[in-house]
């Protein structure tokens, strides 16, 4: 039997959005002021949205409950994959001493944190962002900024602040393909309107990282270096986006922002040089610290060696990521499994959609063509590399399974948790809360896709949830489909940052287990006041003269 979504159980809006909030509120409280364990704050919002979608909504328990199961494969597949596998990689190279190599290397480029943190977190970030998305860019650059001697708060929540404005395009435009395909947006159309939000925001986030890391004072030191970065990557984001099309859109920018950094370093260095480990007005203990050592030389086969593994994961992320040979992949071995009891029999229905139509619920198991499984290759030709023989390869890795396990288990609960809401109609309850604030519309549309990811913990996910109810309000209340639609994507991006899986990402990589409410509260501010000025750009876009004139209708 089938079971129709309830939007608004109680009859009130306002009783119907309280209730919808409570899982998220009951996981957020509980890893930001509760100080709880991030799989056992999972594990209870969980038990919150079960009991919401069951007594409030009057979601059958055992599709609650196949809902969930549901979402903690997705969970394992492919997010869980990619962060067991890129910490694999990480640890060899810790251990075999290349890591430290490359750490030194980079050093050569600039002994300047905040300029250290401009070419990895955001430039290098990016690229992988791009390439592969899905947690990949805040796993690599948050463990190579640990290495540096950024305090672990550093390295966790200024990647994630970096990881901003790449994540519309990310994964080869995956998020942008998705919403035109889902929802029959014009793709060129909706690519060039994201094109013509995002970079301003790429100028501005690698002002907004420094400042967050260092002040306002230390951001002017160096803002030669950080304009040359945000207008190296924002150019090339717009051309790209308006006359290519989303695929490339993040990897051409990245490369050539993170090429125009590094020349313009040759020529420019800052009169002060910005060696603290940790972040302003945040003070980390003497066994946190890790203190700079001086810059170390070494021999060009040497740095050949150490940056070998990390030329070989770009390889294999960026052919993983390739629609072709994904297909090809997936024509070889990826078994689909409807979850019996829940594929189609859920309905989602109008306004969220024009027309009713069922949920599907089907696991796929790609897992030759998932990005965690080319990133294992990697890790495996690395090992190679770095002379590791076949028995410490495979101890290493089951060291490193026992190493990411309560992580392993935290982002399964989290994508337990926001698969249910979805399949329960809550999440569509907080989204039509926005949808029903008429002028303000533009403002609160762009919010909603913000609350989307933090939810999801995807923009492609935020898109699918939002991307019909923005084109259906946008057509209602006179405004351009195509706007609003980008709106989702790009407003989604600063919600990218405290969604719960990026978190648990982060202190993974940065083996600060246990801290991820203190990312979530660190980072809380910047992902609400980023995505607020999201929201303001959009309106501009929707009312205000010349703004109105980038408007793609």
């Amino acid at each position: 039997m089938t079971w129709q979504q309830i939007y608004d159980p109680f009859g009130n809006m306002i009783i119907s959005t309280m209730l919808a909030a409570i899982p998220v509120v009951v996981m957020l409280a509980a890893l930001g002021f509760f100080h709880i364990k991030a799989h056992i704050a999972a594990g209870l919002g969980l038990v919150a949205a079960m009991a919401v979608a069951i007594f409030a909504y009057g979601m059958p328990t055992e599709m609650a409950g196949k809902a969930a199961m549901y979402g903690g494969f997705t969970g394992l597949l492919p997010i869980g994959w990619i962060v067991l596998n890129i910490i694999f990689l990480q640890q060899l190279a810790e251990k075999n001493g290349s890591f430290k190599i490359l750490q030194d290397s980079l050093s050569g480029i600039t002994e300047d944190r905040r300029l250290q943190l401009l070419l990895i977190a955001f430039c290098f970030g990016a690229f992988f962002e791009g390439a592969a998305g899905f947690g990949t860019p805040v796993a690599v650059t948050a463990g190579i900024l640990i290495g540096l001697g950024f305090s672990p708060l550093a390295a966790s929540g200024l990647s994630l602040i970096a990881n901003t404005a790449p994540v519309a395009f990310g994964a080869l435009g995956t998020p942008v393909i998705t919403l035109a395909k889902v929802h029959g947006y014009d793709l060129m159309e909706v690519t060039a309107m994201i094109g013509r939000q995002l970079p301003f925001f790429s100028l501005l986030v690698p002002f907004w990282l420094i400042w967050a890391f260092a002040g306002r004072k230390a951001m002017m030191e160096v803002w030669p270096a950080i304009l040359v970065t945000g207008v190296s990557f924002a150019i090339p984001q717009y051309l790209v986006s308006n006359f290519i099309g989303p695929e490339l859109v993040d990897i051409i920018a990245s490369i050539i922002s993170m090429i125009s950094l590094i020349l313009f370093l040759r020529v420019w260095q800052p009169k002060k040089l910005w060696t603290s480990p940790s972040m302003r007005g945040h003070d980390i203990s003497a066994a946190e610290a890790k203190l700079p050592e001086p810059t170390v030389r070494h021999s060009t086969a040497d740095l050949v060696r150490a940056w070998t593994p990390w030329a070989i994961l770009s390889v294999f992320v960026f052919i993983w990521g390739l629609p072709e040979f994904k297909t090809y992949l997936n024509g070889i071995f990826a078994p689909k499994f409807p979850i019996e009891g829940l594929h189609n029999l859920i309905m989602k229905v109008p306004p969220v959609v024009v027309k009713a139509h069922p949920e599907a619920a089907v696991f796929t198991l790609n897992l030759l063509s998932a990005t965690g499984t080319g990133i294992l290759l990697s890790a495996i030709v690395g090992a190679l590399v770095m002379k590791y023989n076949p028995i410490q390869i495979v101890t290493n890795y089951f060291r490193t399974f026992w190493l990411v396990r309560y992580s392993l288990l935290t982002i399964v609960l989290m994508l337990a948790l926001g698969t249910l809401t979805r399949f329960s109609g809550t999440d569509t309850t907080l989204g039509l809360a926005f949808a029903n604030t008429g002028v303000f519309y533009p403002f609160f549309g762009t919010l909603m896709g913000w609350l989307g990811v933090a939810m999801t913990g995807s923009d492609t996910a935020s898109n699918v949830l939002f991307g019909g109810m923005q084109k259906v309000a946008a057509e209602q209340l006179g405004l351009s489909a195509n706007l609003m639609g980008a709106a989702n994507s790009s407003g989604g991006v600063m919600g990218k940052m405290i969604d719960a899986q990026s978190i648990v990402v982060a202190s993974t990589a940065t083996r600060w287990f246990n801290h991820e409410g203190d990312i979530l509260r660190y980072v809380f501010f910047h992902s609400i006041a980023l995505a607020s000025l999201v929201g303001l750009y959009v309106t501009l876009q929707a009312y205000v003269w010349p703004f109105t004139l980038m408007v793609v209708r």
